[in-house]
């Protein structure tokens, strides 16, 4: 019996069929690619510059940059800077008290509105959904009209000029509630249902359960509220008027006052007090992205 072949312009007709088209959009998708990662390297750029130039003028010699402020690189780089700096003020003091303020802040954030959002994601009650509204309306709310109210309350119980004065203002945050509760409502229900019959306890199901699902969720709550504590500048400044008790930001401002730092000792202030916060970025953005992604709207 014969074998049948394939003609040669069939043959030809689907191997053309099959190779792979070249798509009429794939011109323009490089265009927009290249342009946009030319923008993003552009605001980079934009972003680092300041940074760097900060941190150049840090190390140059007083006289050197009273001669010419403009210059980026200095042929006799020096810390004088940073020790004049560290001698002038209580700045060790001062890193121990915004990080254990920021720690504090974080730790009792993360604890109460992961609390809040896992009430109002798994617990049936009544009025519910406007009592999450209510929470969400609190985004409206500035936060220096709390402020007067704060300090009277914080003074007639005698606790200004201590950590708590410093952090219990700053544990409510909305936001964070918000990201748990958006981050909770995606994890299966089935999970919880079948704990509640095996007769596990809503605290467990939170704590053995939900938390553990939720490392992102508590990774980017963790980090936003940690920079934003540590940042914070207002609320300490009232609150607290010990030097002794001071923040870091807080404690250069008033260094910078009373001494009048020229502006090589400025910048050295100003490296010394974003240091922290550069380094964790620089440790835990894995983190931080995945974090962002992980607590989208679901």
């Amino acid at each position: 019996m014969a074998a049948l072949t394939p003609a040669p312009a069939a043959t030809a007709r689907s191997t053309a069929d099959s190779a792979p088209r070249r798509s009429p959009r794939t011109d323009s998708e490089r265009l927009f690619n290249r342009v946009t990662l030319g923008t993003l390297l552009a605001l980079a750029l934009l972003w680092l510059a300041p940074l760097a130039w900060a941190v150049a003028t840090s190390v140059r010699p007083p006289g050197e940059l009273a001669t010419d402020p403009t210059a980026w690189f200095s042929g006799h780089s020096t810390l004088a800077n940073y020790r004049e700096v560290l001698a002038a003020g209580r700045i060790p003091y001062w890193y121990v008290n915004s990080f254990v303020t920021s720690g504090l802040t974080t730790l009792l954030t993360v604890c109460t509105a992961s609390l809040a959002a896992f009430a109002l994601s798994r617990l049936r009650f009544r009025h519910r959904r406007p009592v999450f509204l209510l929470i969400l309306a609190g985004v409206m709310i500035p936060p220096q009209l709390l402020m007067v109210p704060h300090f009277l309350t914080l003074q007639a119980a005698g606790m200004l000029n201590t950590y708590w004065a410093v952090v219990l203002p700053q544990v409510p945050n909305v936001v964070a509630v918000f990201v748990f509760k958006q981050f909770f409502d995606g994890i299966p229900v089935e999970l919880t249902d079948a704990a509640r019959a095996d007769g596990a306890s809503w605290l467990r199901i939170y704590g053995q359960i939900v938390m553990p699902l939720s490392r992102p969720a508590v990774s980017a709550v963790t980090i936003f509220v940690f920079v934003w504590s540590w940042n914070n500048f207002l609320w300490p400044l009232l609150a607290v008027t010990d030097p002794q008790m001071m923040t870091l930001p807080v404690g250069l401002t008033s260094v910078q006052d009373a001494f009048g730092l020229p502006q090589a000792q400025l910048m050295a202030s100003a490296v010394l007090g974003a240091l922290p916060l550069l380094t964790v970025f620089l440790f835990f953005q894995r983190r931080i992205v995945e974090g962002i992604a992980g607590t989208g709207l679901k």
